[in-house]
């Protein structure tokens, strides 16, 4: 018999591994060597014959091999790979009649008549009590998503689980009541805990949002800061942009100025210092034009009380304060969060001076990437006539 428990083991696995769908993720080898191994524990408590024994591990070998077949009934799949197999193996009609009817006891809500069939059941939901129950129902939830059959929230399967536990399932043999109810019991308060913190969790998120949106603060302060972050990045953008022409600018400069300027003295190279003028001036004016639009603008850094007490004065804004005495800052500053209107209306003027500023900016960038697009092509543009009907009679190649 012996021989026949490890035929029917070398069978189920191979099953299981190579004709089993991926993505049974709990309903796998792993799932049924547990079966196996709660069975085998249960089997050395009581005192069974060994048919009856031998029938028990046969059944939990190939009680789920019918999953091979689909989702579908798959006991009664089981049930009919069992008796073709163990036909194969000469064994009596009795032995697969018990095997059988062992693996039709693993059914959903199928009510246990021997013992042989409550160490059965017992086996197969021995991982409730088990300490690796939260990884392994996770697996059962994911499985359960990948074939189709059910899509449920974290929350909502706690929830069936704990009603499972609590009015579903049970456990038949005392060996089961004594040595693995204590971990189901500990596994179903490990799930109520989770339930009530995510409970708790949820009502304090939703207490949170109902009071963000009842106060109306909340929404000009976001308004505020969005706006304000909009801004400094559209100044960070304006100012990348003069400092890409600058560097651009200044590299042309310094290649003319080394390869091709230096060779101008030559009355053979005459005909190239129109254009080369028009490429250095239109550089020059690119230049210009992009330290303009990055150069800070210098303020008094200075107010007295009288400005703050009319509210004249922008005291975020650092060049209003930067020559001020400490003190006389944290005064203003106290005078300032005392008014919220004062306060709302320092950010307006900040904001708007804001905009003018990048006002000013993007007009100067604009005309200097002008005046840069205009000097590349009426420079080229001479370069070429002045080699076309100024140049030697050979083209001489300009110097790189």
């Amino acid at each position: 018999m012996s021989d026949l428990i490890s035929k029917t083991e070398n069978f189920a696995t191979d099953l299981l591994v190579n004709k089993l769908d991926n993505n049974y993720l709990y309903h796998n080898l792993r799932h049924t060597q547990r079966v196996v191994k709660s069975s085998k524990e249960l089997l050395q408590h009581y005192n069974l014959n060994e048919k009856e024994s031998n029938a028990i591990i046969l059944a939990a070998w190939l009680h789920d091999t019918g999953y091979t077949k689909g989702t579908q009934n798959h006991e009664r799949a089981s049930c009919e790979i069992a008796k073709e197999f163990l036909s194969q193996q000469d064994c009596s009609e009795k032995l697969i009649n018990n095997v059988c009817a062992l693996i039709m006891a693993t059914e959903r809500g199928h009510e246990p008549t021997t013992l042989s069939e409550e160490i059965m059941r017992d086996a197969d939901s021995s991982h409730l009590g088990q300490s690796s129950y939260a990884d392994t129902s996770e697996m059962l939830r994911e499985e359960l998503s990948l074939l189709g059959i059910a899509e449920m929230s974290p929350k909502a399967w706690r929830k069936a689980n704990i009603k499972m536990f609590q009015t579903e399932h049970r456990f038949y043999t005392d060996y089961a009541k004594t040595n693995w109810q204590e971990g189901k019991d500990d596994n179903l308060n490990k799930l109520v805990k989770k339930l009530k913190k995510a409970n708790k969790t949820r009502k304090k998120e939703e207490l949170k949002v109902k009071l963000k949106n009842q106060s109306p603060e909340r929404g000009i302060q976001t308004m505020y800061r969005v706006s304000m972050r909009n801004h400094l990045k559209l100044s960070d953008i304006a100012d990348t942009k003069a400092n890409i022409l600058l560097s651009v600018n200044a590299i042309i400069i310094s290649l003319l100025l080394t390869n091709l300027i230096p060779k101008l003295d030559n009355p053979s190279n005459d005909y190239l210092i129109y254009p080369t003028g028009i490429f250095v001036l239109f550089s020059i004016a690119s230049m210009v034009m992009s330290v303009l639009a990055t150069r800070p603008n210098v303020t008094s850094g200075e107010f007295d009380k009288k400005d703050v007490e009319n509210k004249d004065v922008n005291l975020l804004f650092f060049g209003n304060f930067h020559k001020m005495k400490l003190q006389d800052y944290e005064w203003a500053i106290q005078e300032l969060i005392k008014d919220q209107t004062y306060v709302y209306n320092t950010l307006t003027k900040d904001l708007y001076f804001l905009g003018v500023v990048l006002d000013k900016k993007y007009k100067l960038l604009r005309w200097t990437y002008t005046i840069f697009m205009v000097g590349i092509i009426l420079s080229t543009i001479a370069f070429f006539v002045a080699l076309k009907f100024y140049g030697p009679e050979r083209i001489i190649e300009l110097p790189t």
